[in-house]
């Protein structure tokens, strides 16, 4: 299986920042257009401290980056450490369907 060579800890840290449904949200909220920290709590019950642990661990995984201006910390998402998560689970695709096809034509013979 030959997809980016991502170390198993870049893929662990990949997949656990997007096994949580408010960092997804998080992602798609940055997606959607540059916000401050300040603003993506507003969309959270959560604290100000814990969306900013959020948004560490996103950062953490390359899935977003933050920036600084004046005051603010502003958070962009990064749509490449995406499309590498995209690949990697259409590589582990690629090699369930050929295992399951390989079941299929033994079990067929």
């Amino acid at each position: 299986m030959v997809v980016e060579q991502l170390s198993d800890e870049e893929t662990d840290r990949i997949f656990q920042a997007l096994a949580d449904s408010t960092r997804r949200d998080i992602i798609r909220q940055s997606m959607l257009r540059e916000q401050s920290v300040s603003d993506l709590a507003k969309h959270y019950a959560m604290s100000f401290a814990a969306v900013q642990k959020h948004v560490a661990v996103l950062e953490r995984a390359s899935l977003v980056r933050k920036e600084r201006r004046g005051r603010e910390q502003i958070v962009h998402s990064n749509p490449e450490a995406l499309r590498r998560a995209s690949r990697l689970l259409d590589a582990y695709e690629d090699l369930w369907r050929g295992r399951a096809a390989r079941i299929d034509e033994l079990l067929s013979d």
